[in-house]
Order: structure tokens, then C-alpha cells, then sequence
């Protein structure tokens, strides 16, 4: 099933550069201010290629992806990014604690190239929807440097029989260990071993895999490596655009933590309190709460709520509802979709409350044209008793085992329904061609 293969990775030289200087968040995690910070940080900071600036001048010919694969280059050439050796793969710890939590954990998995395969072939499943224009930007940034430069996010499932196999490794100093602006010890090992990584492959052999992170940039390298068969003259399975450079964790771990994404709708001219709370009567079972609730009480009802059902909380200007279960004029948003489906909170929310209540399109929440995604509760309600916002919705994590089932029943979740904390840092390890 998955096919795991080790590789050479690039690396930063430790001799040249610092690794706090040069390595960033994710692409798609990178706001204004941290891009202007990554570039005061270093002049061979990641984000130069995976976020470069862009200018009013830019041309066919110069252009933030032209400029990219000319920084890739010559940090190549100069040797600010020098090739492991031997093919390896490389465990990859981080250490963390939860946003506004003082306990402690830790994520680990392993780096490694994984065989790009079509949903079709039951091997790797999504669980979410993609849009296009986030992957034409990634396909010109892979045209450009014929590097995937930043990790993919998949999750297996077993007892832990991986990690027991790669656990000697951390016997050793890293090779790598960097603390991120967020307080995450991000830890990097190489493993060269041959027996211990086909031990590994072996074990991934039957495993089916679930994006978590990077469903954009998986189904781009998809399309990245449609169109290079397209100009082969014979096919090669072997070739290096039939993989991507995946970090691979078992769904089973403690330390795999899903955050909850919130929703601020704003913009709304027409927007009346006393509607909204007309109409979520006749769909879903609604006490009012305190008004003056803050984040950490909202927060807890809906822990507290959440172990005998699907509690959604809605911050208005002046009112706070519980809405919980869902009834049958209700039920009518969500025909035709599965019982899992229905369960979900995100689904309940964006049907009955989004498009049902609110009467947002599909289109219109899809292009986040009047809605905001929040992981601060707090945030989220100051937004609305500031004004800024109409009304917000906070709800719980998504379950893992939710993920799990949605994807391979082959259906998806609504956009943002998982944030996967802490983050992958990009530029620990890159793939490219000789």
C-alpha cells in the first residue's frame, strides 16, 4: 500500500547558517508581518523562496517564482544547502504545549518520501476540499524550483511498532534542533541504518494514510507529477516527481493534538440578534448563557457539553447561546449527507447555521468572503463585543477517530475543520533532483 522511501535530504549548513534564522511556518501560516520578519532574520531565510516578496514590477521574467529558483540555486551552489550522504530517513520530534495550557507533550514521526498516488487507488485519502488558486501558486513555485520544500502532514495507524523501531535514534544528539517562535522544540534525527529503514518500509507496506496537513500541496505535486509523465518519452516510476517529502505520524499518538477552528461571520448589513436567535430556535435546542461569558468559561461549557453531544456556542453583541441538538426543521440542511457527517460539528454549523440560518452560499464561505477562521476563543469574542463582527461560533476539536472515519469513507469535512498543533516548521529538510 504505502510505499516509503528514504532519500538524501538537502540541509541547511549548520557551519554557515543558524537554523533558528532560516527555517519558517508553513507557507500558508506565514502572515505579512512574520514574512518581514523571516526576511530581517536572514538573507537565506526559507520564506525568500517559499513566500518571496512580491512586486509591482514583476514580469514573465522576474517574478516571486523566477526568484525563488534563482535563491534555491545558488544557496545550493554556494553550499548554504549542502546533501546528506547516505539515503536516510529522519525521526522528527516536537516537544510543545497546547495554546493556554502549561502541560507538555510531544509529536513524533518520520521523514520520508512517500509515492504519490491518485485518491482512486485507496492508499491516500483526504479529508478535506481544496481550492484552486492556492494550488496554481504551488504548481508555478514547483515548476520553478523542482523541489518540494516543505514537509506533507500524514497520518498512519498502528500499535506504535514504528516508532519502537526508530526509537534507538534518539539515543543520539539530534542533528538538528531549532525552538520556534511558538515555544516548540523542534528535534531532527538521521537514520541510515539500512536494515531499520526496510524494517520501517515494511511496516508502512499495509498502512493506508490520511492527509492532515497539506492537502493543496499533496494534490499539486499530484498534478506537478501528471504533467512531467506527460513529457517522458518512456515511463519511470522511479523518477523523483512520482514522490513527495512527507512526515509520516501514528494517528494513535498522544502527542497528535487537533485544535478547533472558530468562525467570526462579519459584514453582514443586514444582521438582526433577535432573527438569528428566532431562527436557531426552530432548528437546534437553545439555552442563553450569561452574557458577560469569557473564552475560558465558553470553552469549558462546550468541553463539558461535548461528552454527551454536539455543542456549537454563538457570541452575539449582547447574548451567548448553547445550541445542542439539532431538531427535525432542523434536519433538513442535513439530508442527503452520512451519519458521520451529521455528527460533525463543523457540518452542523455551516449547514444549519451558515447557509440555513444566515443564508451564506456555499461560494461565498468557501471564498471566506464574510467569514473569518479563528483558533483564539478570545479573539474571536472581542471581535464581535468590539463591533468588528456580527457574531461568532466556537465549537470543540475535531476527534481524530472523525477524521479517520470521514476519510476512508471516502467524504470530506468542511474547509478548516482540523488544525493540527504545532505546526511542521519547513526548511529542516528538503527534496529535490541531484
Amino acid at each position: 500500500m504505502a510505499d516509503i522511501v528514504p532519500f538524501a535530504a538537502l540541509r541547511y549548513d549548520p557551519r554557515l547558517v543558524t537554523a533558528e534564522r532560516v527555517v519558517t511556518q508553513p507557507y500558508d501560516k506565514i502572515t505579512p508581518a512574520m514574512q518581514e520578519r523571516y526576511y530581517a532574520a536572514s538573507p537565506y531565510s526559507l520564506v525568500r523562496i517559499i513566500l518571496g516578496r512580491r512586486s509591482a514590477r514583476d514580469n514573465t521574467e522576474d517574478n516571486v517564482y523566477t526568484r525563488a529558483a534563482a535563491s534555491f540555486g545558488e544557496w545550493r551552489r554556494g553550499g548554504i544547502l549542502r546533501s546528506d550522504v547516505e539515503p536516510s530517513i529522519y525521526v522528527y520530534s516536537q516537544r510543545f504545549k497546547a495554546p493556554e495550557t502549561t502541560v507538555e507533550a510531544e509529536r513524533r514521526g518520520f521523514i520520508a518520501l512517500g509515492r504519490l498516488e491518485d485518491y482512486s487507488a485507496n492508499v491516500v485519502y483526504r479529508h478535506e476540499q481544496t481550492l484552486t488558486k492556492p494550488k496554481a501558486d504551488r504548481l508555478e513555485l514547483l515548476r520553478a524550483t523542482r523541489a518540494h520544500l516543505e514537509q506533507l502532514f500524514m497520518v498512519y495507524e498502528d500499535s506504535g511498532e514504528i516508532d519502537s523501531l526508530l526509537s534507538s535514534a534518539l539515543k543520539a544528539a539530534p542533528q538538528i534542533e531549532v525552538t520556534d517562535e511558538y515555544g516548540v522544540v523542534n528535534r531532527v534525527w538521521q537514520v541510515s541504518d539500512s536494515d531499520v529503514i526496510d524494517s520501517v518500509r515494511g511496516k508502512m507496506r499495509d498502512k493506508k494514510v490520511i492527509i492532515a496537513d497539506g492537502h493543496h500541496r499533496y494534490e499539486t505535486a499530484i498534478n506537478y507529477r501528471n504533467e512531467r509523465r506527460a513529457q517522458a518519452r518512456a515511463p519511470d516510476t522511479s523518477a523523483w516527481y512520482e514522490y513527495a517529502m512527507m512526515t509520516f505520524v501514528n494517528m494513535n499518538s498522544s502527542g497528535l493534538l487537533i485544535l478547533p477552528t472558530h468562525r467570526v461571520v462579519h459584514g453582514l448589513s443586514s444582521f438582526l440578534p433577535d432573527a438569528f436567535l428566532a431562527s436557531s430556535r426552530g432548528y437546534f435546542e437553545v439555552q442563553e448563557l450569561d452574557p458577560a461569558v469569557d473564552a475560558a468559561q465558553a470553552i469549558a461549557i462546550l468541553r463539558e457539553q461535548g461528552s454527551s453531544g454536539v455543542p456549537l456556542l454563538a457570541v452575539l453583541p449582547d447574548r451567548v447561546l448553547l445550541l445542542k441538538n439539532v431538531k427535525p426543521a432542523g434536519s433538513q440542511f442535513l439530508s442527503g449527507l452520512s451519519d458521520r457527517q451529521r455528527a460533525l460539528d463543523g457540518v452542523r454549523l455551516h449547514k444549519c447555521l451558515l447557509e440555513g440560518v444566515l443564508k451564506l452560499s456555499e461560494e461565498s464561505i468557501r471564498n471566506q468572503q464574510n467569514i473569518s477562521y479563528i483558533r483564539d476563543a478570545a479573539e474571536a469574542i472581542a471581535q464581535v463585543r468590539s463591533g468588528k463582527a456580527n457574531i461568532a461560533f466556537l465549537m470543540n476539536p475535531c476527534r481524530i477517530k472523525q477524521v479517520r472515519d470521514i476519510a476512508f469513507a471516502g467524504e470530506v469535512m468542511p474547509q478548516k475543520s482540523t488544525d493540527f498543533y504545532p505546526k511542521l516548521l519547513s526548511g529542516l529538510t528538503i527534496y529535490a533532483p541531484e
